[in-house]
């Protein structure tokens, strides 16, 4: 077990290179687009709440396979999020987005090719070494970044810019669009980790809390941080006329929800017998971030 979060995003990032596609060749333009975005950083987030998953409820040996495969879908969706068609950014991580630096259709087609690589990577192991819970946790990966997961938050909050909305429609896309892929790392942890059917319910309702958490300090950050501290353009929100928590509440207000739905996170994380301390810190820092 690694001392603390620097050192599984370190871990993490190990990985990564590893799975990066080899760039000579009469493909190198789509491999250089696929690398340039997943190397280009980012909070590790997604793996390292995997990772803590599987170790919480008692699991050995290595799932790299399974926290690169969620970090390449989340890395294929920010590089889709930025097109022009979407958000239209042109600041990722401090860095051109993909599109800037390579074209848009380079740039939808490195976005494709880091969802089926995160498959392909998943079912490769999968194959290799048999368990019912490897097919599972692709499985559960599937539904989080689909059509009944991000993707259906995706459609839902560009469908509703420039409306009203109500406050339950606003939960609904971001437990879909945000919330999805945040789950599906604390539940997917915990079922390749064999963990039972509590704790895997434990996990994945943790992982929904702090999911949320996650949503409405990226709401406050787009209206109070700056491009720099942010490293993507600030104001972002106001200029696609998106819907967001601010939209129906006070920063000050924001913050009070967020800390009931940590406080709630944390209590969650009681009922289980393994160690959680680096979870709960992750839980408690999220509140507090500045990027």
């Amino acid at each position: 077990m690694k001392k603390n979060i620097s050192d599984y995003k370190a871990l993490v990032n190990e990985y990564l290179q590893e799975a990066l596609p080899i760039e000579p060749g009469c493909f190198k333009t789509l491999y250089k687009a696929m690398n340039y975005s997943l190397e280009a950083g980012g909070k590790r987030i997604r793996p390292i709440l995997m990772q803590l998953s599987y170790e919480a409820v008692g699991g050995k040996g290595d799932i790299s396979r399974y926290l690169c495969a969620i970090e390449m879908i989340h890395t294929y969706s920010l590089i889709h999020d930025d097109l022009p068609a979407m958000d239209n950014d042109d600041l990722r991580r401090g860095i051109p987005t993909n599109h800037i630096v390579f074209g848009e259709a380079a740039a939808i087609l490195a976005g494709d090719g880091l969802l089926n690589l995160a498959f392909e990577y998943m079912l490769e192991d999968a194959l290799k070494h048999g368990g019912t819970e490897r097919v599972r946790a692709a499985y559960i990966l599937s539904q989080a970044s689909g059509i009944k997961g991000m993707i259906a938050g995706q459609i839902l909050d560009i469908e509703s810019e420039n409306k009203v909305i109500n406050l339950q429609t606003l939960d609904t896309i971001h437990l879909h669009k945000t919330g999805a892929l945040i789950a599906a790392a604390t539940k997917m942890g915990a079922v390749l980790g064999l963990g039972t059917p509590e704790e895997i319910e434990i996990l994945e309702e943790y992982g929904k809390d702090i999911g949320k958490v996650f949503q409405i300090i990226d709401d406050i950050l787009d209206k109070v941080s700056t491009d720099k501290e942010l490293g993507k353009p600030t104001g972002s929100d106001v200029k696609n006329h998106k819907n967001t928590y601010l939209s129906f509440y006070s920063v000050e207000e924001c913050y009070c929800i967020a800390d009931k739905l940590t406080k709630r996170a944390l209590l969650s994380l009681d009922n289980l017998k393994g160690d959680t301390t680096l979870l709960a810190q992750i839980a408690e820092e999220l509140i507090k971030r500045r990027n």
